[in-house]
């Protein structure tokens, strides 16, 4: 199936933009061009209240983060791990999305500024996202918890996850993984695909890794790439989203057949005629608002 209509209008504007690919920017410019988007997704639901704190990380470091908590006795809280390959992406870049999750689910949401590479390689990010759901887990005590991410916040929810079982807790009822990072191969079908090098391309993953993990062959931790993960039984229930046209395909759907084959219950869903990021497009795609309703559908349902 081809793009549809909407992203390939979508896709057309930018180009008629300008500016450089992803891979041939530096950081500072490439974290530029997601201020740029933002402008386009407009304000979210109002909220009951929003407050802005720090978060002490296991390294000494802090970070910042949001907590947003919509009207009514929040049923759960759900922290939400943006994406931007480790590398850009900022709070104010998903604050519409989170206030959208909020409303639809009646979840407090957290959403943690974990440091960002270069400037933080490996493992800060993950630091940062484990610390965010022990703060989380302490500052609302009784609530369940839901942790989600896109793309590289689907990796650390996946990576925060397991740890979370390996420790004992936090207590996890659900992970929503939306076209998650995986695995470090470069190489597989959906990589090597030139109907998939869109918004993300091999090129700008090889780019987000070399800033993130220098090192090919620590990649291979399951702490990077968690499919690689010798165990994944006794993990939460799973919702796994990937898109047609996406780099990020097989191995988010890879992850997806590894939880069932460990006995993990999963929900996946491959949108068709998509492309990586049209999630997090929250007023510009309409495959955006089908896929949030999609997940504030199954935390309902989990937390019901």
């Amino acid at each position: 199936m081809s793009l549809d209509d909407a992203t390939t209008q979508f896709l057309k504007q930018l180009a008629e933009a300008g500016g450089r690919p992803l891979h041939e920017s530096s950081p500072e410019e490439a974290r530029a061009m997601g201020v740029v988007l933002r402008e386009l997704y407009g304000p979210g639901p109002e909220m009951a209240h929003v407050e802005d704190v720090g978060i002490a990380s296991g390294d000494g470091g802090t970070f910042p983060a949001r907590v947003l908590t919509p009207a009514g006795d929040p049923r759960g809280v759900i922290v939400y791990y943006h994406g931007g390959g480790w590398v850009i992406g900022a709070i104010d870049e998903f604050d519409t999305l989170a206030r959208k999750l909020a409303d639809l689910t009646g979840c407090t949401v957290v959403l943690p500024g974990y440091r960002l590479a270069p400037e933080h390689r490996f493992p800060t990010a993950v630091e940062d996202a484990h610390a965010a759901l022990h703060w989380t887990a302490a500052r609302h005590p009784g609530l369940p918890i839901v942790v989600a991410g896109d793309s590289a916040g689907g990796n650390l929810s996946a990576v925060v996850a397991r740890r979370a079982r390996d420790e004992g807790g936090p207590a996890i009822a659900l992970q929503v993984l939306v076209y998650p990072v995986t695995d470090c191969d470069l190489d597989n079908a959906s990589y090597s695909d030139p109907e998939n090098q869109l918004m993300l391309t091999r090129d700008t993953m090889i780019w987000f890794w070399d800033h993130y993990l220098p090192d090919p062959d620590a990649r291979a931790h399951p702490d990077a790439s968690p499919l690689r993960a010798a165990d994944l039984s006794g993990l939460p229930p799973a919702v796994v989203l990937t898109a047609e046209h996406d780099v990020l395909r097989d191995e988010g759907e890879a992850y997806a057949e590894r939880l069932r084959a460990a006995g993990v219950p999963v929900e996946s869903e491959r949108f068709p005629g998509q492309m990586h990021a049209f999630f997090t497009l929250v007023n510009v795609l309409p495959a955006s608002a089908r896929a949030i309703d999609t997940v504030a559908a199954a935390v309902r349902r989990r937390l019901s």
